[in-house]
């Protein structure tokens, strides 16, 4: 029986923005894979949260500190390839950009996106170098290369001159917790001091290529002076310049930081959302556009990379570049109560189109792909 080994030390137990997107989907896709079929699997984590246990899975844990970066790093290169051959691994899958270097072991490679190809100045240079570097080499190595969306495989395909038929794409797919809340619930949500009568709603990381700046430059220009925008999320780099526009703008009683929410409050902040606001200069899928979506939001999105392929035809979509078009789109639905009832009901149809178990079966089908390269 083949023996696969995953990178999980991405997952997080702690609230900050390592459990953001790709802690979700790592997560999902191990919930996902498929037990039968003749594959088994080791698990590679330093904290293993607990349904790794739950799952039953065979479950590696490294006495490895890698909650911080150079020490996860570390343990990539030089921990994970004899941990792998102690437990007789013939497959590795790098569930985060980079395999081993020195491991003559075969391998999958996940890529979420490659923002820091597209956007580089928009990280910091220690982490741009190794990542560019590390996953050009870690993706012309590997037997098969996974993408989070067409756009996504594009990327890689043009980017490090791969064959299509060594990239496969697996969709993420959403977590059955987004729906609408109760009546009882919404109600009870709404009592908080702290949530703002009517609001616009951001999920994500704050950092650069989330585009925040232009989403605050378009909260100015709207013609309802009170409502407010809520960015949820967790501080990755680079994030002071936001604070900086809002203390430009004069929108310092108007945006709302509740930090990061646990995943079972989301949809309570996304129900209780006028619409959902997700500007983003570039993104692997999406998540938060179906997330949104699913808790019955309007959603105005930017149009570029892969979030077309999250959105379909239910958001309104605009140049994340053109701060005007986006004050239009957002105008467009505070305006049109019956603008915003067709795009919860396309949202409704939108979401049907994707499932965590189409995800761990494609998972699936790359390892049995690149095993039988």
């Amino acid at each position: 029986m083949p023996h696969i080994g995953i990178n999980a030390h991405l997952l997080s137990k702690e609230n900050s923005y390592r459990r953001a997107g790709i802690h979700v989907y790592i997560a999902e896709t191990l919930r996902h894979l498929p037990r039968h079929e003749a594959l088994q699997y080791t698990i590679f984590n330093g904290d293993p949260p607990d349904f790794l246990a739950q799952e039953q899975f065979t479950v590696s844990q490294s006495g490895w500190r890698t909650d911080h970066p150079i020490k996860r790093i570390l343990w990539e290169q030089l921990g994970w390839g004899p941990a792998a051959r102690t437990q007789r691994v013939d497959l590795l899958h790098s569930m985060a950009f980079v395999t081993p270097l020195l491991s003559a072991i075969p391998a999958v490679v996940t890529v979420y996106d490659l923002s820091f190809f597209r956007y580089p100045e928009r990280y910091p240079k220690s982490q741009r170098l190794y990542l560019q570097s590390q996953t050009r080499r870690s993706c012309r190595a590997a037997k098969q290369v996974i993408t989070i969306s067409e756009s996504g495989r594009d990327d890689v395909h043009h980017l490090f001159d791969i064959p299509y038929e060594r990239i496969s794409v697996a969709y993420p797919g959403l977590s059955p917790h987004f729906r609408p809340p109760t009546a009882g619930a919404a109600a009870q949500f709404r009592q908080n001091p702290a949530v703002p009568e009517r609001y616009i709603l951001h999920v994500g990381t704050l950092q650069p290529r989330k585009n925040l700046l232009v989403l605050l430059d378009a909260l100015a220009q709207l013609r309802d002076k009170e409502i407010k925008l809520v960015l949820i999320g967790g501080k990755g780099w680079f994030y002071e310049t936001i604070y900086q526009r809002i203390a430009e703008l004069g929108l310092e009683n108007r945006v709302i930081f509740p930090g990061y929410i646990p995943d079972d409050d989301l949809p309570l902040w996304y129900h209780g959302a006028e619409l959902f606001a997700f500007p983003s200069v570039y993104e692997g899928f999406g998540m938060p556009i179906l997330e949104a979506m699913a808790c019955d939001t309007p959603v105005v999105s930017s149009n570029a990379s892969a979030m077309p392929e999250a959105a379909g035809d239910a958001a309104l979509l605009c140049d994340p570049h053109n701060t005007a078009a986006f004050v239009d789109c957002l105008q467009n639905v505070l305006d049109n109560p019956a603008q915003a009832v067709t795009m919860r009901e396309r949202g409704r149809e939108q979401i049907k189109k994707f499932s965590w178990q189409t995800t761990g079966a494609q998972t699936a089908e790359a390892y049995r792909l690149a095993l039988r390269r």
